[in-house]
């Protein structure tokens, strides 16, 4: 029996590997060595597994960072991060250096699946090269590549790995049908064979490229509605109505994929001499929300009497979605460096994130306790996550921490009567 080795144990990585461990065995690889020791032990902090299904899969997976304990593996599954730099430029170090490491362990006839989202062209023109290079053998010849990109929703305890239909490539014929019937033993949902690595690829950036991009357009609809003083939820609320209307609402985009993903086919495009327009255009619209947020909570705290400086705001939420812990990309901090620079004081709640954690990788300060528990009073309120923590919170809630008359934002539609709905 093949042994499968899965390269990145986050978000993507764990969930797949606790899949494979089912049916194969696996062994988990990720050079965070404080994260293999929680793994270790059954916790995953991510918390899209429990205790319960990491002790499920214990007895056929392993978990290290040793390069060693990968070497008799056949099959390595790379799912790290694909992130941008400050340019929104791709960045391919994690790609490139995974790539480098497998490349010293790989073996005659082992193949390499890669599922971290990529702009077409990345696996046989950045990582194909690395694996040769530190391998010494030849692609297609001594070893081959397949693709399958992610289809991960962090938080999603309905949607998981193997409820959500997969799209699988390979290298060659032959191990794209090896790579597709791989994946279709795992994967309930059932698997789609794209024609070459370069189709699968393309296909995944596509996938939250379109929806950046129907967002974009729900968010300036929402920006003109604004200044025309009319509800926007209720437009959608009546359009919606028509059988082929996409309903969406406006927001903060951000997070791993739909927020990052754009900038990789962009990035591809300009290098290839077309210009990307529409898909630029609405990542421009969708990254300027969190300023607009934040200015329209200080136009309304002035038109309040409410003072600006030294003013205490309260953001509810920082993860870059409901009801799950992960911080990747949020655009809650857009709000919050905003209203910094007019001189607010904020303070940021979110029972969701690890204080700990955050410590390492967050700039931004979040306050321990529960502020509905405490005597501290707020001049705004800023709902921006959906937790349901603050699904629960009535008007007396928000009543009773606010300073004078309560100035409640709301950017998710989950409050009653709020001052502004985005």
């Amino acid at each position: 029996m093949k042994k499968i080795c899965i390269i990145g144990l986050g978000y993507v990585g764990l969930p797949l590997a606790a899949a494979f461990a089912k049916k194969y065995n696996v062994v988990g690889f990720d050079i965070n060595e404080p994260r293999v020791e929680e793994l270790n032990n059954n916790f995953d902090r991510t918390l899209e597994l429990n205790k319960e299904e990491l002790q499920e899969v214990k007895d056929s997976i392993s978990y290290s960072c040793n390069l060693d304990d990968i070497k008799d593996a056949n099959i390595y599954i790379v799912t790290v991060p694909t992130p941008i730099d400050s340019s929104n430029r791709p960045d391919l170090t994690p790609l490139v250096k995974s790539s480098q490491m497998i490349g010293r362990v790989l073996k005659k006839d082992d193949i390499v699946i890669y599922e971290s989202t990529v702009y077409p062209g990345v696996t046989e023109e950045v990582c194909v090269p690395q694996l040769e290079s530190e391998s010494g053998m030849k692609f297609n010849k001594d070893f081959f590549c397949g693709y399958s990109p992610e289809r991960i929703n962090p938080g999603d305890k309905e949607h998981t790995v193997t409820k959500i239909l997969k799209v699988t490539a390979g290298s060659t014929p032959e191990i794209a049908i090896e790579v597709d019937e791989l994946y279709k033993s795992i994967i309930t949902a059932g698997t789609h064979k794209a024609s070459s690595i370069k189709v699968a690829e393309a296909a995944k950036v596509i996938e939250n490229t379109q929806r950046d991009v129907n967002i974009a357009l729900i968010n300036e609809l929402a920006l003109i509605f604004d200044t025309m003083n009319i509800d926007t939820n209720d437009v959608i609320e009546a359009a919606a109505t028509k059988w082929n209307f996409i309903k969406l609402k406006p927001g903060l985009v951000g997070g791993h994929c739909i927020g990052v993903d754009p900038y990789y086919l962009t990035f591809k495009a300009e290098e290839l001499g077309y210009k990307p327009n529409l898909i630029l255009g609405a990542r421009q619209i969708n990254n300027g929300m969190g300023k607009y947020i934040a200015e329209k909570t200080i136009k309304l705290m002035i038109k309040e009497g409410k003072r600006i400086k030294d003013s205490n705001i309260l953001l509810l939420g920082v993860t870059f979605k409901e009801d799950c812990p992960d911080l990747r990309n949020t655009k809650v901090t857009d709000i919050v460096d905003e209203l910094n620079e007019y001189g607010a004081n904020v303070d940021i709640y979110d029972p969701w994130v690890d204080l700990e954690e955050v410590k390492h990788h967050f700039t931004h300060k979040l306050i321990e306790t529960n502020p509905f528990e405490n005597d501290k009073k707020y001049d705004s309120i800023v709902v921006a996550v959906a937790h349901k923590q603050f699904i629960e919170l009535t008007e007396n809630d928000y009543k009773s921490i606010s300073e004078g008359k309560e100035l409640l934002i709301d950017i998710k539609g989950i409050v009653t009567n709020p001052a502004w709905r985005l």
